[in-house]
């Protein structure tokens, strides 16, 4: 099997970020296979098209770092029942100008956590009809929602719960596998 280098974004910009907790634990339980790497989105500014002619460095490193992987993962929270507006924003800069879109043909995933019951459906569901209109080709089975209880996951990404950690560790092996066969279909642009 083949080795892909998989960006994953952060939803959230709190430093005791549940969901960055969460990317501790998937980069801990990722198969061999795929090397993860945060592709940060604190330092982007507010999107507006009157920067299309001309990306501020920070927008245009975010864009070269998307370039440079396989595919993309989506850690994200719920805020108010919809996307963080801090992950909007960056999709936004990703998927700009028009016909630069960094999104399109490349695989990606969405998985969240939340106190709340539902772990994230909601957030999760916009975002995946935002990844539609990217052209991202996205894994939808298997679903995870995750909801976080104190102590499940430990600052270095240790999984406590063993039933959750083997979900996050079969999540990440079909995330490979779904990788695989998108780029085996459509591989990636020279």
């Amino acid at each position: 099997m083949n080795t892909y280098k998989v960006g994953y974004f952060v939803g959230s910009l709190a430093k005791g970020s549940i969901n960055r907790l969460l990317s501790r634990a998937l980069v801990r339980l990722a198969p061999d296979e795929l090397q993860l790497v945060e592709i940060p989105i604190r330092e982007l500014p507010l999107y507006s098209y009157d920067h299309d002619a001309d990306y501020p460095p920070a927008a245009r490193a975010f864009k070269q770092a998307i370039a440079e992987v396989d595919a993309v993962l989506f850690i994200t929270p719920e805020y108010n029942r919809s996307i963080p507006g801090a992950l909007k924003n960056a999709i936004d800069w990703a998927s700009r100008p028009w016909g630069k879109n960094s999104f399109a043909r490349k695989p990606s995933a969405v998985i969240g956590t939340s106190p709340g019951s539902i772990g994230t459906a909601v957030a999760q569901q916009q975002l995946r009809g935002v990844l539609c209109f990217c052209n991202s080709p996205l894994m939808n089975t298997l679903e995870a929602y995750i909801q976080f209880t104190p102590g499940l996951i430990t600052e270095d990404g240790q999984v406590t719960n063993d039933s959750t950690a083997d979900f996050l560790r079969n999540y990440m092996r079909e995330l490979h596998l779904f990788i695989e066969r998108v780029l085996t279909v459509l591989p990636r642009e020279g």
